[in-house]
């Protein structure tokens, strides 16, 4: 079984809520995730990162923030998917993470990563600071159309939650 299988099966067994039988497969696959995230390759660590989110690998937020600081977009790309899936029912990840999704949002080189950004933060408190940014960037014409789409929409969401 490969790695991306492996995190595959994690998904599979944490829909399911099968919490004994993912436990095991982490502890089966807990080295081979740590060495991928520091593989010289971008798609092994891209995999690594992605595989932190499927596992429910809570424990390796640290990869997670090395993952945003990589220099592939893929591999900032894969964190951000893992974050987002590991903040759905836990707020704390993205408020901890805040500033940093702030700058990925604001500034990254790639607009599918500011996209991801954008999407992290919806499941975050609803901060003021983040739904000015959000409202800033979607009312701006310079912005690409499908950024400006979803921080719209993320802008809309913490509005609601905030309520």
């Amino acid at each position: 079984m490969t790695l991306a299988e492996a995190a595959a099966q994690a998904d599979i067994l944490a829909g399911e809520g099968k919490e004994r039988e993912l436990a095991d497969l982490r502890r089966e696959w807990e080295d081979e995730v740590e060495g991928a995230a520091r593989s010289h390759d971008f798609r092994e660590r891209a995999l690594a990162y992605r595989a932190i989110g499927q596992f429910r690998w809570r424990q390796k937020t640290e990869l997670l923030q090395r993952g945003l600081e990589d220099d592939s977009p893929a591999c900032r790309g894969s964190a951000l998917v893992s974050i987002e899936l590991l903040s759905r029912d836990h707020p704390g990840l993205v408020n901890s993470l805040r500033p940093r999704l702030h700058n990925l949002l604001n500034a990254d080189g790639n607009d599918a990563v500011r996209r991801l950004a954008a999407v992290c933060l919806a499941n975050g408190s609803p901060q003021r600071e983040t739904i000015v940014l959000l409202e800033h960037l979607g009312d701006d014409d310079e912005q690409p159309a499908e950024l400006r789409a979803v921080a719209r929409r993320v802008a809309q969401t913490l509005k609601r939650k905030g309520r």
